[in-house]
């Protein structure tokens, strides 16, 4: 008998699914995922972050949240949830300190549990945060899940740009549609004069890479230290500054990616 791809299908109790994805590490696209998220929420959206990164998971940090969630009545993880997003990671079920020391089989193997023994109770949207890469837990997402959309990370460095436009091929060949791009670190508002200043890269470079490649440009995050600080402390800064410009951006691009997704 030939064999093909495995067939895709959705997950339960889940009406749209949008993976957030960066092919190179460090550019911000786990913050982006939860502030994404807390958006939707905000939006009356009934949303959850699934942290797909086994290796170095995020989600607990940035939403605040520890402890091993319980089993439901038909043997399903129970999400944990906080300022109104459910979540389910790896960092839930192992020790912080823990390496996940694990091979290929036993990745997938956590990766399909991740996917398909949760029970979300429901969702209108669920982010899923994509480890950096274009590896084994991409392909197999993205063979194996119905995706409404994908949306690429990325800052206006030449280097972070040369690796995002693989995860645009990789998503073109699986047939994912892109929803967009959205520049990371676009610049570094002044305080004191609110001028502009690019810190990793002319902006120049995100419109000629999304013209090139017909990429939406979703939006543009500026480099601000309190996006970081109210990452690192579990407050994404949609919680924690709600009426600030940095927020109104978070939101502004997921009101986008709703109305593209059919929200």
């Amino acid at each position: 008998m030939q064999r093909g791809l495995p067939q895709k299908r959705g997950i339960r109790d889940v009406r749209k699914v949008v993976a957030v994805s960066s092919a190179k590490g460090g550019v911000g696209k786990s913050t982006i995922a939860v502030n994404l998220a807390l958006s939707f929420a905000r939006n009356g959206h009934r949303t959850g972050i699934l942290d797909a990164d086994i290796f170095g998971p995020s989600i607990p940090t940035l939403l605040n949240l520890s402890g091993e969630p319980r089993l439901s009545s038909n043997n399903q993880l129970v999400p944990l949830s906080n300022y109104g997003v459910k979540s389910m990671s790896m960092g839930y079920l192992i020790p912080e300190a823990s390496p996940v020391a694990w091979r290929g089989l036993m990745v997938m193997k956590a990766l399909q549990q991740l996917l398909h023994e949760v029970d979300w109770g429901g969702l209108d949207i669920l982010v899923l945060d994509l480890p950096p890469g274009t590896g084994d837990v991409q392909l197999t997402i993205t063979q194996q899940v119905n995706l409404d959309g994908a949306i690429i990370i990325s800052t206006p460095q030449d280097l972070s740009l040369k690796d995002a436009i693989k995860g645009v091929n990789l998503f073109q060949k699986v047939s994912v549609p892109l929803l967009g791009l959205v520049s990371n670190m676009s610049a570094f508002i002044c305080p004191a004069c609110s001028s502009s200043h690019p810190i990793f890269g002319s902006p120049a470079h995100i419109s000629e890479m999304c013209r090139e490649h017909q990429l939406r440009l979703l939006g543009e995050i500026p480099l601000h230290p309190s996006i970081c600080e109210d990452a690192d402390r579990g407050k994404p800064t949609v919680v924690a500054e709600p009426e600030s410009e940095r927020a109104k951006k978070f939101e502004e691009i997921a009101t986008a990616v709703g109305k593209l997704v059919g929200l």
